[in-house]
């Protein structure tokens, strides 16, 4: 017995000798500590790599979004719009002011690019004429390059009304044509109803507008010019042409006063273009005129039912009808060019009472409704099928 229990104290004390106990090192990190470090140091690089993908994804949307807000507000609208800026104004201030007007599509953007490029203290005050087609880039050079004080260009057309309701394309009314260079409404119609006076209105009744009166030509002006003022320098242009052309003694060997022989040239310009023809047409009406024969135009019944907005009809009630009233309509048409004005004071020395218009593009003369009517069964089978 005593030997049995010997070996089982040798056996147990060679077992306690193949056994190691491990005790950690005092300072030194166990194996669960490190396995935490390397976990929280991946942890922080994949938060890194995290948020570097979200700056990049925002920088790359930014730049996306910075380019689509530097171009233009509109392709299609291609009308200048005037725009002051006041001295001392930031770009901040200007870039807000032009997106307010809906010339540019953002502020910020607009800000921002000129700090990038540092343009921003080199915008200039002054008065602009800037278009919504134009790049924010393009508005900055404009408002960094030129003068402080710019100039247009504006056209009045011959044959041009102050005001079409109707819905042709390619409007060259003076409405529109003050409209695409930048002006508002008030501004326009503030202008067209304001009473002038000069000696270019001598028997104009004071209730007549100033229609016929605003002439076909370019002209240059410095933005920031009223509507007025535009106006006023048609008004002197036409002046100087009816006196260089002593178109007031012209007129009166007709028995016309300035207002009348304008009211008749209007029509005229209106019948044709062609200057030969006008010399044709105005002697028409003024030999109708002599015998008390209406002048039978239909421009005239056309021109006031698109000035009032109603459709065209031959049979309009309206002292502007020459089909229907005798005499010269209350007042002119368009504007007349200086050849149609030139036909009236000079007009052809013939004896036709009669015209029309062909589908050709010729306008063909007769002395006897007879032979109008076969100039019109013959050569205007459209044209005089349309009012």
């Amino acid at each position: 017995m005593l030997e049995e229990e010997k070996n089982i104290k040798n056996e147990n004390n060679s077992e306690n000798e193949n056994t190691t106990t491990f005790q950690p090192i005092e300072g030194q990190p166990s194996g669960l500590e490190k396995a935490t470090k390397k976990t929280k140091k991946k942890i922080i690089i994949c938060l890194l790599l995290a948020i570097l993908s979200i700056l990049v994804i925002l920088l790359i949307v930014g730049i996306v979004w910075f380019n689509i807000q530097l171009k233009p507000y509109s392709s299609g609208i291609s009308e200048a719009k005037t725009v002051k800026i006041v001295a001392g104004s930031t770009s901040s201030q200007i870039g807000k002011e032009l997106e307010k007007q809906s010339i540019i599509k953002n502020a910020l953007a607009f800000d921002i690019y000129t700090r990038l490029n540092n343009k921003n203290n080199l915008l200039k005050a002054g008065t602009y004429r800037l278009s919504p087609s134009e790049s924010t880039p393009q508005i900055i050079k404009h408002l960094t390059e030129s003068s402080s004080l710019d100039t247009f260009n504006i056209t009045f057309y011959n044959g041009a009304t102050l005001v079409d309701k109707t819905d042709r394309k390619n409007k060259y009314d003076v409405t529109t044509v003050f409209k695409k260079v930048g002006y508002t409404e008030k501004e326009i119609n503030e202008a067209l109803t304001a009473e002038y006076n000069g000696l270019l209105f001598a028997g104009k009744p004071s209730t007549a507008d100033i229609e016929g009166y605003v002439y076909g030509e370019t002209y240059e002006f410095n933005t920031g010019v009223s509507v007025r003022d535009i106006l006023q320098k048609t008004f002197d242009e036409f002046y100087k042409i009816v006196d260089k052309n002593k178109l007031i003694e012209g007129f009166a060997k007709h028995d016309l006063n300035l207002y009348q022989g304008i009211t008749l040239a209007s029509i005229v310009q209106r019948e044709s273009s062609n200057p030969e023809d006008q010399k044709k047409v105005a002697q028409v009406f003024l030999s109708r005129l002599k015998i008390g024969m209406s002048l039978g135009s239909d421009v005239t019944y056309q021109y006031i039912a698109d000035k009032t907005g109603v459709p065209r009809d031959p049979n309009l009630d309206s002292p502007y009808n020459t089909r229907k009233y005798a005499g010269l309509p209350p007042g002119p048409i368009s504007s007349p060019g200086l050849t149609a004005l030139l036909a009236v004071a000079n007009p052809d020395n013939t004896d036709y009472l009669f015209f029309v218009a062909g589908d050709d593009g010729i306008t063909r003369f007769a002395r006897t409704e007879a032979e109008h009517n076969t100039n019109v069964a013959n050569y205007c089978k459209i044209l005089c099928s349309t009012f």
